[in-house]
């Protein structure tokens, strides 16, 4: 009687933990966030964290279909919300009316309302902020207060994506709006998202940021105003292990429950995990339009010469890269284009492995062999780059390690030096402080006008407080052109030349060194169910409150 009584009461304590432990799910991944605020710097890690913590206007999602999160319904011309007009400027515009969820909220119990468009507007068009993207709120050139929960938007451009805002995120008016005022410049250091981030007030998504520990981990809980179908986890801590080698043996020692394909293992790593321990975890491979790349600074006077930039390309032999680092499970790329999206051209030209091309190119540039093999030119100066990207990701380190090797034999000198990825990002990369190189991803939404990352007017300066993420330095008089003029041709065949013409410049100019699209492997344990990997820049965790314990 005795040792039933003890051990029914071990079974009644047994329950507990084990619900406990679906209480909480520990995340993994490999980049932590330089600011929380949303509309300052672009970083997949700051994207991830607001899937759980923030809700746009509208987003595209796992379909790949635009659809609304904060307001009613998608406003059309064919439905009568979307209304053509003449713009101040001259030009065909648009006036645009959304009406928000009756019960949309702040973590704090404050409604989400018009205000709070207004707010992120007027912080978005004022240049001294320093928000993207710019263009954005430029051709949002006036905003009507309909009722507390309706905006009409105003544009002075009919695009072929009128309704798509899902760059215009709300901003908590009632506790950042008076800071913003104070000093629009000093904003982005003085805003609460990163001076106060556990503020309930600042979030609006199923759970909110309860604690932080910089560098290390956001710790979520439960946003008690979420008006949505509630989460299946009280909290979700989501821990930055930025050496993919230490994820996967945190993942394997149960410290963490779920590596997350946006930040997570590389392909290489997660295939050697699905024969070891496939058992254990669902490991899903979703391709998708993330692209693999190289940003050259164009103000550095070697790789200003076309010539050199062509050579560096044609010296990279990106297919046994695809072949022997990823199983053959990523194509190469060839522009910024994805073969999964519409516009992509297979019949143009590519840039072949041709090493005594680039060879030849680099004689024509005036770049000879020196006596250590590298090329010098007529100053005796070493035809020598410095190669950065995110320190800790083993596939990344191991593509710098193959392309040293791979330009060390047409004559080009690289060196490599990685930095954490808060401050390759947060620092290096968005003010232009790289030497020469910078290989990282770009990850985008379906047919997404390049006008960020290669028009003349994103080229970041200090004078524009840092926006923009033409980090290149790239300028072509046809791009800006084509740039400006794609989004506002409605119909797509007729959009079909010009995206064409746009990836002809972009593999002809060569700004970037295209390498491959990646696919992200997401692993999850195989007691959680609902995870929907988008291939596109909108997170996974977009969708948390769809996530469900199975057993």
């Amino acid at each position: 009687m005795v040792l039933r009584t003890a051990l029914t009461a071990l079974a009644l304590l047994a329950l507990p933990v084990a619900a406990q432990a679906r209480d909480q799910l520990t995340i993994g991944l490999t980049q932590y966030p330089a600011t929380l605020h949303p509309s300052i710097e672009s970083m997949a890690a700051k994207s991830y964290v607001h899937g759980f913590t923030l809700r746009p206007i509208t987003t595209y999602d796992a379909d790949w279909r635009l659809a609304c999160m904060l307001c009613t319904h998608l406003p059309t011309i064919e439905g009568g919300d979307a209304v053509r007009e003449t713009a101040p400027n001259g030009n065909p515009g648009i006036r645009v009316t959304y009406r928000l969820r009756e019960n949309a909220r702040w973590g704090d119990g404050t409604p989400i309302t018009a205000e709070d468009i207004v707010f992120a507007w007027e912080a978005g068009r004022e240049p001294a902020t320093g928000m993207g993207p710019a263009e954005l709120y430029r051709s949002l050139h006036r905003i009507v207060v309909v009722d507390p929960r309706t905006v009409t938007l105003h544009f002075d451009k009919l695009t072929f994506a009128y309704n798509a805002i899902n760059d215009l995120r709300p901003l908590p008016a009632h506790l950042d709006r008076a800071i913003w005022q104070e000093d629009a410049r000093a904003y982005r250091t003085r805003t609460l998202y990163d001076r106060d981030p556990t503020r309930p007030g600042l979030w609006s998504g199923p759970y909110r940021v309860a604690a932080l520990t910089t560098g290390a981990s956001v710790t979520l809980e439960r946003n008690e105003q979420w008006w949505g179908d509630p989460p299946a986890f009280r909290r979700v801590v989501i821990r930055t292990i930025e050496n993919t080698t230490a994820l996967e043996a945190a993942l394997l020692a149960g410290q963490i429950d779920i590596i997350a394909g946006e930040l997570g293992l590389t392909l290489d790593q997660a295939i050697a995990l699905e024969r070891r321990a496939g058992n254990r975890f669902r490991i899903h491979y979703q391709p998708g339009l993330i692209y693999e790349h190289i940003d050259l600074n164009l103000d550095n006077p070697a790789l200003a010469d076309g010539r050199v930039r062509e050579a560096l390309l044609r010296g990279i032999d990106r297919k046994q890269i695809v072949e022997r680092l990823f199983d053959n499970r990523q194509p190469v790329a060839h522009s910024f284009v994805n073969p999964l999206d519409w516009m992509h051209d297979e019949s143009l030209p590519t840039t072949p492995f041709d090493p005594d091309g680039a060879r030849h190119l680099l004689e024509q540039a005036g770049w000879r062999p020196g006596p250590d093999g590298i090329r010098r030119n007529a100053a005796s100066e070493r035809l020598s780059f410095e190669l950065m990207t995110t320190a800790g990701n083993r596939s990344r380190e191991l593509v710098q390690q193959v392309l040293q090797g791979m330009w060390r034999q047409i004559g080009v000198d690289v060196r490599i030096r990685n930095e954490p990825p808060r401050v390759f990002f947060g620092e290096t990369v968005s003010k232009r402080r790289f030497q020469a190189m910078a290989l990282f991803a770009w990850i985008s939404s379906p047919e997404n006008v390049p006008r960020t990352t290669l028009h003349s007017t994103e080229i970041p300066t200090e004078a524009r407080n840092w926006s923009g993420q033409n980090y290149t330095g790239f300028r072509n008089q046809e791009m800006d052109d084509l740039i400006e003029n794609l989004p506002l041709t409605l119909d797509r065949d007729e959009r079909k030349p010009m995206w064409r013409r746009v990836q002809e410049i972009y593999m002809t100019e060569r700004p970037v060194l295209p390498l491959f699209f990646r696919s992200d492997a997401h692993v999850w344990p195989r007691w959680l169910d609902g995870v929907r990997p988008t291939g596109h820049l909108a997170p996974s965790s977009m969708w948390v409150e769809q996530w469900r314990v199975t057993q």
